[in-house]
């Protein structure tokens, strides 16, 4: 295959780029103004937070904007979007679909990570994203990590993804649960990371506009339900001892993401933004 082949479905899907990055954006700036709306409803005498964006370019093509807030009710979170593009590195070619003839890519997404103030509302991520090589597929999910269990959250959040995963032929809520299951999972801890929720990569079943209604509902299907658990809980008063317990599980989460996790090699080796790419860390954290 000739590099002009090679590059040619990449170049085909450029009204489809285009559409995807759109999304990506107006979903962040949705889940931005939900997540004030939820600072403004706190009673603390702490100001509001709001959140700061910092744009940045990426030596070889396109760039992104990390959107920033430290409030009184989210302690912090980070609602990142990008739209890269260029030639992987020979070492990393042949480590994704489509990059065995041809080493370039596009790649769009949004990332999210909430570390919240309160021990008693539970941290969340949420990524959606659409690559391009000689291939083309969507990938994300979401997944929640409680900082003291609490079923009914459980119950609540996994059913919001089943319900979401219902509305699409073709989607299995059972695999996408089992998926993330394993991979949000620290195997030297032998732990889960959280409670899990819905991961899924590599999506092309054959139609793209399903396969994008579907990635566009997990941002739906986020934005309904993560702001009802915070509200259901952010008034609520905290102990100490539930402090120190959110700050270890904390730790498990900075170790997960820094040892295990895709997102963070992606970003580093394609020659992204190091403060987005670690924006998913926590503000404090600890080591017993």
């Amino acid at each position: 295959m000739t590099a002009t082949a090679a590059r040619q479905p990449a170049d085909m899907t450029a009204p489809r780029k285009e559409q995807a990055a759109a999304w990506f954006m107006g979903l962040r700036d949705r889940i931005c103004a939900a997540f004030e709306s939820i600072e403004d409803e706190s009673t603390s005498d702490a100001p509001a937070g709001r959140f700061e964006r910092k744009s940045w370019d990426r030596t070889g093509g396109g760039g992104g904007q990390m959107s920033i807030m430290r409030g009184r009710v989210f302690e912090k979170v980070g609602v990142n979007i990008s739209t890269v593009w260029g030639e992987f590195s020979p070492e990393f070619r042949g480590q994704i679909p489509g990059t065995e003839d041809n080493g370039a890519f596009w790649a769009a997404g949004i990332s999210l990570v909430a570390h919240m103030q309160s021990p008693l509302v539970p941290a969340v991520h949420m990524n959606t994203r659409m690559i391009v090589t000689g291939k083309s597929w969507f990938g994300g999910g979401a997944d929640l990590t409680p900082m003291i269990p609490n079923d009914a959250d459980s119950a609540a959040f996994h059913a919001a993804w089943q319900e979401c995963c219902g509305r699409h032929e073709g989607i299995s809520y059972k695999d996408y649960k089992e998926w993330c299951d394993r991979y949000f999972f620290l195997p030297h801890r032998n732990e889960a990371r959280g409670i899990g929720g819905i991961f899924y990569d590599y999506l092309d079943n054959g139609s793209w506009d399903n396969d994008f209604a579907f990635t566009r509902d997990v941002g739906e299907t986020f934005l309904s339900i993560y702001p009802q658990l915070v509200r259901a809980h952010m008034h609520k008063p905290w102990t100490k001892e539930q402090r120190e317990t959110q700050l270890v599980k904390r730790g498990r989460y900075a170790e997960f993401n820094l040892l295990h996790d895709r997102g963070t090699k992606f970003g580093l080796m394609t020659g992204g933004n190091t403060e987005a790419i670690l924006m998913s860390l926590p503000p404090e954290a600890k080591w017993p």
